[in-house]
């Protein structure tokens, strides 16, 4: 290839490339306006006496579509637009008859816009002007059948312009409709976790308030009260404290209207067992260890919260059913799972022959969610039965683990709880 010629590539190339890079409202009628000048240059032998004139009709059925184009148009730029461009190609027809195809083609994009822009009964009376030469044209056969023909394929283009201004407008309203409902079923959802959350703290509150505030009334008000008693009724009352405070900070999450000073911290996790197992081995008086074994890791948050919860439990039902009993809390780390175990020496429960999961209903707590309650005489009631053990068993089988729970080997009784820590395992 010679460089004359590379350049000459190179030269339609970038010419190509600016005529690419003007937007498609001027670019088209441009087009169709040289198309249209072309076509009366051909036609020049039956357009010698009016050659200006058709030229100049040619330019106004096709340029005035810029105006038309555009998404940023306004509906009264369009619709003056279309109508100089049907008045120039009426013109045109007759009595010139230098409507040229680019015209025809201009029309019809013009009548479709205008319909999808939102101005259908303009776009459909545009078509009318081509029915009325049709009708009138009786004797100049070319001129009616173009007519014809214009007003028949204008009416087509306008029907598909207004088909899909409606169908948009249809699509915009459903969505409109599908985000209203939405909206208004997360503000329901929101004012009902208020509410529930308001009702809770109301009701839990005030109860867990007034453990806090005999307990301590007690310790300071009883006479020749023992040491060892007024240290049970000072946890007795920091636990409560606590048990108040955590609520709060749990509810808050529900509540969109919550006191915008509460605290809230993170849910607690493995890091604070010792935490954990130093008030329980001080609200008790007994001896509770922690045993550790395998390569300990860093855990899903979900494993770590249900882990503590579990323990936490345990050891509040050990402390209720059997005070004064040794306590062991066992965690194993594997590559599979995360195994709890947490055993007492206390008497187990009374019918060892039974199920496991049935035979200790009498050693569960029907308060799994406060923590640290220190030794506190069991009132035996019939719906208390389980409770703790249930909640346990529930949140083992929220991350897919598992929960088995009876008499232990040599007595006392045995949580035993095994949590995948896999995360397709999770999944």
């Amino acid at each position: 290839m010679s460089e004359d010629t590379a350049r000459r590539g190179d030269g339609v190339a970038g010419v190509w490339e600016r005529v690419r890079r003007f937007p498609a409202p001027v670019t088209y009628p441009v087009a169709l306006a040289l198309l249209a000048c072309a076509e009366v240059l051909l036609r020049v032998g039956s357009l010698r006496e009016n050659l200006a004139l058709a030229l100049l009709l040619g330019v106004c059925t096709t340029l005035p579509l810029t105006f038309v184009l555009g998404a940023d148009r306004v509906v009264a730029v369009r619709a003056g637009a279309a109508v100089a461009v049907t008045s120039a190609g009426v013109l045109a027809l007759t009595p010139f008859r230098a409507l040229t195809l680019a015209g025809v083609v201009a029309q019809l994009a013009a009548v479709y816009w205008l319909g999808r822009a939102g101005a259908p009964r303009l776009s459909g009376a545009l078509v009318l002007p081509y029915v009325v030469l049709a009708l009138v044209s009786q004797d100049d056969v070319a001129t009616r059948v173009t007519a014809v023909l214009v007003a028949t394929l204008a009416s087509a283009a306008a029907a598909t312009g207004i088909t899909h201004h409606v169908r948009s407008a249809a699509l915009a309203h459903s969505a409109t409709e599908r985000a209203f409902a939405d909206t208004l079923l997360a503000h329901a959802a929101r004012g009902e976790r208020a509410r529930i959350a308001r009702e809770l703290h109301d009701v839990v509150a005030h109860h867990i308030s007034m453990i806090a505030v005999q307990a301590e009334t007690a310790r300071l008000t009883t006479a020749g009260l023992p040491s060892d008693g007024a240290t049970r009724l000072l946890a007795i009352g920091d636990t409560a404290r606590t048990a108040l405070t955590e609520m709060r900070r749990l509810l808050g999450v529900l509540r969109e209207d919550a006191d915008a000073g509460v605290t809230r911290r993170p849910q607690p996790g493995l890091r604070q067992l010792m935490e954990l197992i130093d008030e329980s081995r001080d609200a008790s008086g007994s001896c509770t260890r922690l045993i550790v074994s395998g390569p300990v890791a860093a855990l899903d948050p979900g494993i770590e919260v249900t882990a503590f919860r579990i323990v936490q439990e345990a050891l509040t039902n050990a402390r209720r059913h059997a005070p004064g009993a040794a306590v062991d809390v066992e965690l194993r780390y594997t590559e599979e799972d995360l195994v709890i175990r947490v055993r007492d020496n206390g008497p187990g429960p009374p019918n060892t022959a039974s199920n496991s999961d049935t035979s200790h209903a009498s050693h569960a707590s029907d308060i799994s969610q406060v923590p640290h309650v220190p030794d506190i005489p069991h009132i035996p009631h019939a719906a208390d039965a389980g409770h703790g053990l249930l909640g346990m068993r529930e949140r083992a089988a929220t991350v897919r683990g598992t929960l088995r729970t009876g008499p232990a080997a040599g007595g006392g009784f045995l949580v035993e709880a095994r949590l995948p820590v896999r995360a397709e395992a999770l999944v």
